[in-house]
C-alpha cells in the first residue's frame, strides 16, 4: 500500500521521544509536513536531528510549546496556523492509590489527557472542515477500556477521550474529515527495559525478558511481548491518508490482543 502525504502539514503533541517521536517520523516518511512538539527548544531540535537521520528530507516545523494549556495552543497555531493532519499524543501517566489522588491531581490528568486535545480539535477543525479534508487522531490507551487499578485517573482520562472521540467524528459528519482514536497497548517506550527487569530475571537477553514479563505480569496479551512504537505509528500513517477515508468515529486498536473483545 503506498501511501503518499505530500502537501500535507500535521502537528503530533507530545513528539520528541516514545511513541509521538516514532509518528513524527512516520508522517515525515510518507511525505507530511510534520510539526515536531515539546516543551523545550533543546528537545525539540534534538528530536528533529533525530527525525532527519531517519528520514534526510523531512520537513519538520519546531512547535515549542506545552499544549496542555490555552497559551500553549496559541503558540502551536502561531507554528502551525493550518493543520490537516492532527495527532493528539500528549499524555502523562503514574501509579498512585486511587483514595489519596488529590482533586487537583484528578483535575490534572482530564487538563492535560483530555482538555488539551479538546482545544487542539476546536482550533484546527473549522479549518479541515472549510477545506473538506482533514484527520483526527487521538492517541489513547488499553486503561481506557481496561481501567487499572492503580492508575483509575488515568484510565478515566483515556476513556473520556474515546468519548471526545465519537463526538467529534459526529461533528465533522459529512465533512471529509475523519476522527478516531488508536488505542494502544503495552509499549516499549522509555524506561520501560529497567521497569521489566525489576521483575523479571535481570540476566535475560531482553527479547526472552519482555516475553517473560508480558506472561507472567500482563497475560490478557496474545502478542506476548511489547509493542514497538513504530507499530503504533503504523496505524497513526495509514489512518492519515485517503486509503482510510471511510473509517472515522472509531477507536482502532493496536494493542497486542490486550482488551479481551472481539470489537475493534
Amino acid at each position: 500500500m503506498l501511501i503518499d502525504l505530500s502537501g500535507r502539514t500535521a502537528l503530533v503533541t507530545g513528539s520528541t521521544q516514545g511513541i509521538g517521536a516514532a509518528i513524527a517520523t512516520g508522517l515525515a516518511r510518507a511525505g507530511a509536513r510534520v510539526g515536531v512538539n515539546g516543551r523545550s527548544e533543546e528537545r525539540v531540535e534534538r528530536a528533529m536531528a533525530a527525525i532527519r537521520a531517519e528520514v534526510a528530507d523531512a520537513e519538520l516545523v519546531p512547535v515549542v510549546a506545552d499544549v496542555a494549556d490555552e497559551e500553549g495552543a496559541r503558540r502551536a497555531a502561531e507554528a502551525l496556523p493550518r493543520v490537516d493532519v492532527l495527532v493528539n499524543n500528549l499524555g502523562i501517566f503514574g501509579e498512585a492509590d486511587p483514595l489519596t489522588i488529590s482533586d487537583d491531581e484528578w483535575r490534572r490528568y482530564f487538563e492535560v489527557n483530555v482538555l488539551a486535545a479538546v482545544r487542539l480539535i476546536r482550533q484546527y477543525l473549522p479549518g479541515m472542515t472549510e477545506r473538506g479534508w482533514g484527520r483526527v487522531q487521538n492517541i489513547a490507551s488499553d486503561s481506557a477500556v481496561v481501567t487499572p487499578a492503580e492508575m483509575i485517573h488515568y484510565g478515566m482520562s483515556k476513556t473520556a477521550l474515546l468519548a471526545v472521540t465519537r463526538g467529534f467524528a459526529k461533528q465533522a459528519a459529512g465533512t471529509g474529515v475523519t476522527v478516531n482514536s488508536v488505542v494502544a497497548g503495552p509499549t516499549h517506550t522509555g524506561g520501560i527495559e529497567d521497569f521489566v527487569y525489576e521483575l523479571v530475571d535481570s540476566s535475560l537477553p531482553w527479547d526472552e525478558a519482555q516475553r517473560v514479563f508480558m506472561r507472567e505480569h500482563r497475560p490478557q496479551s496474545l502478542l506476548q511481548r511489547l509493542i514497538e512504537p513504530e507499530e503504533i505509528a503504523a496505524m497513526v500513517v495509514y489512518l492519515a491518508s485517503d486509503h482510510a477515508s471511510a473509517t472515522t468515529g472509531g477507536a482502532l486498536r493496536v494493542d497486542g490482543g490486550y482488551v479481551d473483545s472481539i470489537l475493534p
